[in-house]
């Protein structure tokens, strides 16, 4: 089954909630310490549809996609580390992002996210991205967590399907470790 912006929606949660994230930007989790720090991994593939505009003769990751990496990187530190306790976490504010280098197809962008301090609701994280040991994206990110219920309790439900959904990619991002290292 096709979402409406064309995206494949693998399983039931994903077809009742109408929809699957359409630009999943890691492929893999390297590194994960609980409450620390986490390092994933983004492989740039000339196939990615985006590239064909982003530059036609010259295709680089875009550095929005390089921030959204970082965002995701960071949800996931935030996931595994509280028990998926939130369904949903979200940029809140990125400052001092500075974009050093481009990351072409056939490279890999490693992304580390560092926790550095978080409250009931919001998290603030330092964020650095590097291709072939070269710095391709440094700065901040602020995150806020949530569930749906918390302003609306009759959303209690989707809540419970998207943390479904985020434990099923768990065990994808832990095993696509092991089958590339």
């Amino acid at each position: 089954w096709r979402c409406s912006t064309g995206c494949l929606v693998t399983s039931r949660s994903e077809r009742r909630l109408g929809y699957a994230m359409r630009f999943w930007l890691l492929d893999t989790i390297r590194s994960y310490e609980p409450n620390v720090s986490l390092t994933a991994i983004k492989n740039v593939a000339l196939s990615e549809e985006y590239l064909g505009d982003h530059f036609p003769e010259f295709p680089v990751l875009p550095g929005v996609f390089m921030l959204e990496a970082a965002t995701q990187a960071g949800a996931w530190l935030l996931r595994l580390s509280e028990n998926f306790a939130h369904s949903m976490i979200s940029l809140k504010e990125a400052r001092n992002v500075k974009y050093a280098d481009f990351v072409q197809p056939g490279q890999t962008l490693e992304v580390t996210v560092t926790l550095l301090k978080k409250d009931d609701r919001f998290a603030s994280l330092k964020m650095e991205g590097q291709t072939s040991g070269r710095i391709a994206l440094t700065g901040r990110l602020e995150l806020q967590r949530y569930n749906l219920a918390d302003t609306n309790p009759e959303r209690e439900s989707i809540d419970k399907l998207l943390i479904e959904h985020f434990r099923r990619m768990e065990t994808f991002m832990f095993s696509r470790r092991s089958a590339t290292n």
